[in-house]
């Protein structure tokens, strides 16, 4: 018995001796093998390219000039605008027929030699340039103060009935001088118009209506229409009449020089519209339908009688005015 138990124990002994051998013989554990570095390629130099001469660098300095031209000029001051927010135009109120409750038509006269009046001539920004430059450029439309087909003046002089061309308003303004002859065949040419010369425009007529709206309770003026002025034959006439309804989005945009406030956005139309000139009377609405020196019959344009019946006349509608607000 006991050598069976032997012999059994002997027997796992070896079997287990030879299966621990086999797998000795079958894990077989990869060798280290350091990584072979491959052999740097030889430098390859190019073929030597063919030598050439290249001609020494010129700067342009006509672009460097350029460049400097484009360059932003500075800024001249800290007031100088040219520029006006055509938002600042505050437009007439709508007024009816029906609350018109008293209107009255007045013609004035404003020089440009009185002193309050002068900067509608400052160098720069006159009224007259303005005019003329919107009526050239057809932004504006100019109309006779005469009847073309018979020459004669119209019964109110100022009824926009007969527009004007550019043309036309240019030549009663500025003028014309005979055309130059032609040296082959001796014609002469059409008539040229002349330089303009702003010095003679030294008067503007304003035609307007003082009314009184019941229903806003304002008694207040319109200006309807201005007409620049020159002395022909001894005799200062409109040369043309502006619409001022029409002009009023063109002068709102124009600045005037202000005398007393360099940075003033102080326009053409607010000049009118606030009433800042200083005129005088030369006709109301009358049955005659005549000026105050054809009534009085004064034919000197320096007579004093004239300036007391305009004086008369403007305390009349001052008048008229206070005797509304009186209970």
């Amino acid at each position: 018995m006991m050598k069976k138990v032997l012999y059994t124990v002997a027997l796992l002994l070896l079997c287990s001796a030879t299966f621990a051998q086999e797998n000795k013989t079958t894990v077989v554990k990869k060798a280290y093998r350091p990584a072979v570095k491959a052999k740097p390629k030889a430098a390859v130099t190019p073929p030597p390219a063919a030598v050439t001469t290249l001609a020494p660098v010129v700067k342009d300095t006509t672009i460097a000039k350029a460049k400097t031209k484009i360059k932003t000029p500075p800024k001249d001051g800290f007031a100088v605008r040219m520029d006006i927010d055509s938002n600042v135009m505050v437009p007439y109120a709508d007024v009816r027929e029906e609350d018109v409750y008293y209107s009255k038509r007045i013609w004035r006269e404003v020089d440009v030699r009185d002193t309050i009046n002068s900067v509608l001539s400052a160098e720069g920004a006159k009224l007259i340039d303005v005019l003329l430059e919107a009526i050239g450029n057809e932004e504006l439309a100019a109309y006779s103060p005469k009847d073309t087909a018979s020459g004669k003046v119209l019964e109110d002089n100022d009824s926009f009935k007969i527009a004007l061309t550019a043309q036309q308003a240019l030549q009663n303004a500025r003028g014309t001088v005979e055309g130059v002859a032609d040296s082959t065949t001796g014609k002469i040419g059409e008539p040229q118009l002349r330089r303009l010369r702003s010095e003679e425009f030294v008067k503007f007529r304003i035609k307007e209506d003082w009314i009184l709206d019941t229903k806003r309770s304002i008694f207040e003026p319109r200006i309807v229409g201005i007409a620049p002025m020159k002395m022909v034959e001894g005799h200062w006439q409109p040369v043309f009449w502006v619409y001022y309804d029409d002009a009023r989005e063109l002068l709102s945009k124009k600045r005037m020089i202000n005398p007393l406030n360099d940075a003033s956005q102080l326009t053409f139309d607010d000049f009118f519209v606030r009433r800042l000139f200083s005129s005088y009377v030369v006709k109301e609405t009358n049955p005659s339908n005549k000026s105050i020196a054809d009534v009085l019959g004064v034919t000197d344009v320096k007579d004093p009688r004239k300036l007391y019946e305009s004086e008369k006349i403007k305390k009349s509608i001052s008048d008229f005015e206070q005797s509304l607000w009186e209970y």
